[in-house]
């Protein structure tokens, strides 16, 4: 009969084994990400906790093992493959990064344009990055902030959507509090589609007061604005409006044909095109004309402004 110490040593010795092969399985076990991982700032229970509400199979063991290899790094994390053993996912947690690329978005750009851009500089889907972006935007128009964008390779169509409209969100709010102290979005995306056409018509920011100035002047007169720039707008951007265009263009942005400032932005705008919407200068020009330098010249009365309109086009 074998001693009782070697019984509970045996018995000791198979709980151990039973702990170490479930400890490896534990940590073969496949879990499913993103290629690309948004880890937030926070300690790891606060981490592991935003993961499991985010459905990811994780645990406080999890904490735990993340203890003793160290803290998850916050960003963006390239864990390589969407199916990653645990072990590799935890060791990536603490020692990844994702590679970044840089994606600027010009002021005057159209939202249709820019993703076309984004689709074919990150290998991404064009339809789905529009579709994201229709679903998730709080207007058709606008509501990016030109810049230029650390992108992580890797990202998805949704994730990257999310990314640029939190932090677009982000700018204009923070620039609506400088401003006015507060942020109301459909007083502030008004702004915008003014903003917009101030954007597609200036020659530079230092035209953007003059031209939102005849802006205001021809509204108040209950003037067409009949400017070419409101004709820019999505797929159209880069495409010279002829008088056939603005004969046929039915389309709301057709300052042609209706009065007033179209209700969605043209495209995306600058600050300086932004402030100079709320801040006009005082003037009475009704009119401008491109000359040949580049720039715009301005007049208060018609006949000039056609005498300005032929010495352009000798």
């Amino acid at each position: 009969m074998k001693d009782k110490k070697l019984i509970i040593a045996e018995w000791i010795l198979d709980i151990v084994l039973i702990i170490i092969v479930s400890f490896i399985y534990y940590l073969n076990k496949p879990i499913q990400t993103p290629r690309v991982l948004y880890i937030p700032q926070g300690s790891i229970n606060q981490i592991i906790s935003q993961m499991q509400r985010n459905n990811f199979d994780v645990c406080k063991l999890d904490s735990l093992l993340l203890r003793a290899l160290g803290s998850p790094q916050s960003g963006w994390i390239d864990m390589d493959n969407t199916t990653n053993i645990k072990a590799d996912f935890l060791y990536k947690l603490t020692k990844a990064k994702a590679a970044l690329q840089n994606v600027t978005l010009i002021p005057g750009e159209t939202t249709y344009i820019f993703l076309q851009q984004l689709s074919q500089e990150l290998n991404l889907d064009f339809e789905t990055l529009q579709n994201e972006f229709i679903q998730h935007s709080p207007i058709e128009e606008g509501v990016l902030v030109p810049n230029t964008y650390k992108i992580p390779m890797g990202i998805t169509e949704k994730d990257l959507i999310a990314l640029l409209l939190k932090q677009s969100i982000s700018k204009m709010q923070e620039f609506s509090y400088k401003l006015f102290g507060n942020y109301n979005e459909t007083k502030w995306f008004s702004y915008l589609a003014i903003a917009s056409i101030i954007q597609k018509e200036s020659a530079n920011n230092e035209e953007m007061p003059l031209v939102s100035s005849v802006i205001y002047n021809r509204l108040k007169k209950g003037m067409k604005l009949q400017m070419d720039g409101s004709l820019n707008y999505g797929k159209y951007s880069h495409i010279k409006i002829t008088p056939q265009r603005i004969k046929n263009d039915k389309s709301s942005y057709n300052t042609y044909i209706y009065k007033g400032v179209p209700k969605i932005p043209i495209c995306n705008v600058s600050f300086e095109a932004i402030q100079a919407a709320i801040f006009p200068a005082k003037t009475n020009y009704l009119y401008f004309m491109k000359s040949k330098k580049g720039t715009h010249n301005f007049t208060c009365n018609y006949s000039t402004h056609i005498q300005n309109v032929h010495n352009a086009t000798k």
